[in-house]
Parts: structure tokens; sequence; C-alpha cells
């Protein structure tokens, strides 16, 4: 059965920092990339940042600077270090997992950023 557990959304006042993490188990196809997304109230959902097998990362223009995200193959988990937090990022942020067969979606963790 395929897992992916998010952990470390919450809440923080701009200018904060939050890791968001993301742990996948049960996955047999080979992982070719793996990334986040977010979606805020009323708008679609989007990429925020993404990393391949291999390392390379590509970023949304709105993040460049401030997140940061890694992964540790041997665990299969994801990271997102979030810096310099401002209010447009609050979204539910969601950990996608593409492999050579399915594609899978987390089911969201919640970031919450305060003016």
């Amino acid at each position: 059965q395929v897992q992916l557990v998010e952990s470390g959304g919450g809440s923080v006042q701009a200018g904060g920092s939050l890791r968001l993490s993301c742990a996948a188990s049960g996955i047999s196809s080979s992982i070719l990339a793996m990334g986040w997304y977010r979606q805020a109230p009323g708008r679609q959902r989007e990429l925020v940042a993404i990393i391949t097998s291999g390392g390379s990362t590509n970023y949304a223009d709105s993040v460049k600077g401030r997140f940061t995200i890694s992964r540790d193959n041997a665990k299969n988990t994801m990271f997102l270090q979030m810096n310099s937090l401002k209010p447009e990022d609050t979204a539910v942020y969601y950990c996608k997992v593409l492999t050579n067969g399915m594609n899978y979606w987390g089911k969201g963790t919640l970031v919450t950023v305060s003016s």
C-alpha cells in the first residue's frame, strides 16, 4: 500500500520558517522525481519545487531564494525548508511522487503565514 505522509505544517508569522517533510512508502516503481505543490483558497494547485532522483531541482519564481528542496533517496523522504515566509505562502502543501508507473499525491499539510 502506497503511503505519502506529510508533516511540518503549521502557523507562523511573516518572516518565519517551517520545514516540511514527506515520507513515501510502499512504492514499487522507480521514483523519478518528488515535488511539492500548493493550493491556496480559490486558486489552482501550483508547483512549488521539484527534485529529481539525480538531485536536479526546479523552483517556482515566487519561492526562489527562500525555499530549499532536498531528499534522502535511501529513505524516500523529501524536505522543503521554507524561510522568509510571506502571507501569500499560505496554502495547503502537497507532496507528489513521480514514478515510471503511476504518480502519487499526499493528503496535504496546511501552512498559514500571518502578517
